[in-house]
């Protein structure tokens, strides 16, 4: 399948303030009382990556997080506002490839590549549930 509106070179940003709730010590991530949580830092490269791609694609279509690597660079405490840019790198079919970049007002923060792939949501769900009947009680 093609997806015309996607193409290597378009990029979205986001934004969030810091809040108490995006700490390492409140993740459990670390000791450190004030400064961002490299979850979260990882949450918000996926977000900016799903923002810029899942709202060009067909009716009943997503993608979905096959490989995500960052590295973070620097600190940032509580009450900063980071700002992470994701650009498209590479499409092949369905498999798009993202490179990553987050700032806060101090500079660059962190970096990252992530993969994600174009998925039918029904055909996913079926799949999901066909993997999951074991679990579910037998009557």
């Amino acid at each position: 399948m093609i997806f015309p509106k996607l193409n290597v070179g378009i990029s979205k940003a986001i934004q969030k303030k810091i809040t108490e709730e995006d700490t390492a010590i409140n993740f459990g991530s670390g000791a450190i009382k004030d400064l961002l949580a490299t979850p979260i830092l990882a949450a918000l490269m996926i977000e900016a990556a799903v923002t810029l791609v899942d709202p060009l694609l067909p009716e009943n279509y997503i993608t979905i997080g096959k490989i995500l690597n960052i590295d973070h660079l620097h600190a940032t405490t509580k009450g900063m506002i980071v700002t992470v840019n994701a650009s498209i790198i590479e499409i092949d079919e369905t498999r798009v490839v993202f490179d990553i970049v987050a700032f806060d007002e101090l500079g660059e923060i962190g970096i990252g590549h992530h993969e994600r792939y174009i998925v039918n949501n029904d055909l996913l769900n079926h799949r999901v549930e066909k993997r999951t009947e074991i679990l579910r009680p037998q009557p």
